[in-house]
């Protein structure tokens, strides 16, 4: 059996998963976690076959993480598990270590064969991203998950990472992460700096 676990901020997406996965012949799961931090911590006392990874998670970017983690892990095999359908996040995703790129309304059946195909370590991309990817040329254009706009809108409105946090409901420490994350990713020096830029990319 293939040790699988999951790490994904939506609750009844894990336990889904969880079920399927453990009602098939094909892996089991032996860890979830509902972000960055708990799955850090469960990495480190021991790494599964494969880690079902969102991107978007309370506090970070999966993408980023699992650059982290493949190479803190090397071992360790990524799946990119999604609701993006985006060329460049794909692309930065593998780029990244990623071995896999499914989307979350795949069917079981190409969930399985993805973690069946990722464990013998070969890559797999579920259809629309394996046509997708064929078919667009990069861009390389500057790609933001959702709560990365969100954050940018509010942080050009003036609005403070306190304030901010209040209207997106999560602590100041991950709006102030997330900050951080946009200034790496528009390679700004400030937040003025940062604003002009996303001003300038048609990022807002």
């Amino acid at each position: 059996m293939i040790d699988v676990q999951i790490a994904d901020d939506h609750k009844m997406v894990v336990e889904s998963l969880s079920r399927m996965i453990n009602e098939s012949s094909v892996a089991r799961i032996t860890g979830k976690y509902y972000d960055l931090k708990t799955c850090r911590e469960g990495l480190a006392k021991g790494t599964p076959d494969i880690l079902l990874l969102d991107i978007e998670l309370p506090d970070g970017d999966g993408v980023d993480f699992c650059a982290e983690m493949t190479k803190t892990y090397p071992e360790l095999k990524i799946i990119m598990l999604t609701g993006f359908k985006e060329f460049n996040i794909a692309k930065h995703a593998l780029h990244n270590g990623a071995l896999g790129y499914v989307l979350k309304n795949a069917d079981p059946e190409e969930i399985f064969i993805g973690i069946e195909t990722v464990s013998r370590g070969e890559q797999f991309l579920c259809e629309e991203i394996d046509i997708l990817l064929k078919e667009k040329k990069d861009t390389k254009a500057i790609w933001l998950t959702d709560r990365e706009k969100e954050i940018l809108k509010y942080t050009a409105d003036g609005y403070t990472s306190k304030e901010t946090a209040d209207f997106i409901f999560r602590d100041v420490e991950t709006v102030k992460s997330c900050r951080k994350n946009l200034l790496l990713k528009l390679k700004a020096k400030n937040m003025a700096e940062l604003i002009g830029k996303a001003y300038e990319m048609k990022l807002i």
